[in-house]
């Protein structure tokens, strides 16, 4: 079953490049026919003459990085988009979500919808759709969410994945907090689930863990890549019977996505190091898992800084996580090991009582894959995608900001030219109180 992505916006278009880029150079990694094969089928189809093309559609409302994408596809000669699976315009979005949303987005839908229905027509079996965009900007998040709408409406039974790329907390867009909480209240309404990497905690694991002096954005969109293809590649779940799994969207949201109120799914991948210093590691599951659910419940994305001091507790004694530093309670955990010796490993760890809400055992909100294939060098990693009060205070963060300027009125008339009221505003921010209570309330 293959998996259909809409790259949306400046963000999403280079996240998605190097995405197939670290998928198809995986694949292609060694000989390993059964993996490979599933790993293309996913993500890619191929021409008479062999050649890869990604099952991509490329949306964005200025030419420029289209452009680059397609062509260091092409030059890297292992794979490419479509000759005809993108679509762009000659002026942006001004970083505002009123202007993608209520004028870009409608006007191009017909072209935009026939590109993704050409691609899902290319598909023998659909796995499910996964727009990529980011939610400060106005094209990524504007024409973003109105695609996803579009999706919905056309492919109301098929999972949708939204994969988000949270700005910086000290700000690249004045108006970032508007745009981030309409996008994500709207998303919540359409979406299966919404994958999210904060650009701030992924800069840090550039810095602290690969050691890069001068972080650029191709850095930060290749960590990001890396976490999301150990999730999204080939793996065997609990009920595939030693074939690699076919419809990865689907399992993912059924494994992790349980409760419509419940939709944020935050990622974390250990090891992660410099290239050169691969060789020159090794690693064993136990001292890797152990690291791993430290950072699950401690909420520390990287193995530098874990806190140690954090222990589960009783529902009745745990703390709201708004407050002080406290125990990340999960609602649902997926554990993906990849690499040698994978069925040695032992996971019961994952599987404590303590570390879940009560009202789901722990054998309900637990679920395991693994793969005996090493992913992107490393010999052994594991990667945990939890639906849990991480994202809880980053979101508190958006909304708050948000809110202290909606309540001087700044920048209002911005939207408002564009036909976004402030009772959209209003609504936005209540659905969004609601989804903070709701993760607060996890116990």
């Amino acid at each position: 079953m293959s998996v259909v992505t809409v790259q949306l916006g400046q963000c999403g278009n280079q996240v998605g490049h190097e995405l197939f880029d670290v998928v198809c150079a995986d694949a292609q990694d060694g000989q390993r026919k059964a993996y490979s094969t599933a790993s293309c089928e996913r993500f890619f189809h191929q021409t008479t003459h062999g050649d890869l093309v990604a099952r991509a559609v490329l949306v964005d409302m200025e030419p420029k990085v289209i452009n680059q994408s397609i062509s260091r596809a092409a030059k890297s000669g292992r794979w490419r988009y479509g000759e005809t699976s993108h679509f762009s315009q000659k002026q942006g979005s001004g970083n505002n979500w009123a202007n993608g949303y209520c004028v870009h987005g409608p006007r191009h839908r017909d072209m935009v919808e026939e590109l993704v229905r050409r691609e899902v027509e290319r598909c023998d079996r659909l796995a499910g759709l996964m727009a990529m965009m980011s939610v400060a900007g106005g094209t990524g998040s504007g024409v973003g969410t109105y695609v996803t709408q579009c999706l919905r409406d056309i492919y109301p039974s098929t999972f949708i994945l939204n994969h988000l790329t949270w700005p910086y907390g000290t700000g690249e867009v004045i108006v970032q907090n508007y745009n981030s909480v309409l996008t994500l209240a709207h998303l919540y309404k359409l979406s299966d689930a919404i994958m999210v990497h904060e650009n701030d905690t992924v800069h840090r694991i550039c810095s602290q863990l690969l050691n890069i002096k001068h972080i650029s954005f191709g850095d930060v969109n290749r960590v990001i890549a890396h976490q999301l293809g150990s999730v999204l590649q080939p793996a065997l779940t609990a009920d595939s019977h030693g074939v690699y799994s076919r419809n990865p969207l689907g399992e993912l949201v059924s494994s992790l996505a349980c409760h419509p109120e419940y939709k944020l799914l935050s990622v974390s991948t250990i090891p992660q190091m410099p290239s050169a210093s691969i060789a020159y590691s090794t690693f064993s599951w136990p001292g890797l898992l152990k690291h791993l659910r430290q950072m699950l419940i401690s909420n520390t994305k990287m193995e530098e800084g874990i806190d140690w001091q954090v222990r589960p507790t009783a529902g009745s004694e745990r703390t709201s996580s708004l407050t002080a530093p406290s125990f990340n309670t999960s609602l649902a955990n997926l554990l993906i090991l990849r690499g040698k010796d994978v069925y040695s490993a032992e996971t019961g760890a994952f599987e404590d009582p303590a570390l879940y809400t009560s009202w789901l055992s722990s054998q309900e909100a637990f679920n395991l894959w693994k793969s005996p294939v090493p992913f992107n060098k490393y010999e052994k990693s594991a990667t945990v995608v939890s639906n849990s009060q991480a994202l809880l205070r980053p979101l508190d963060n958006i909304v708050g900001k948000a809110w202290n300027m909606f309540a001087s009125r700044a920048y209002i008339h911005q939207y408002v030219k564009f036909g976004i009221s402030e009772e959209d505003f209003l609504d936005s921010f209540t659905s969004l109180e609601q989804v903070i209570s709701s993760y607060s309330q996890l116990c």
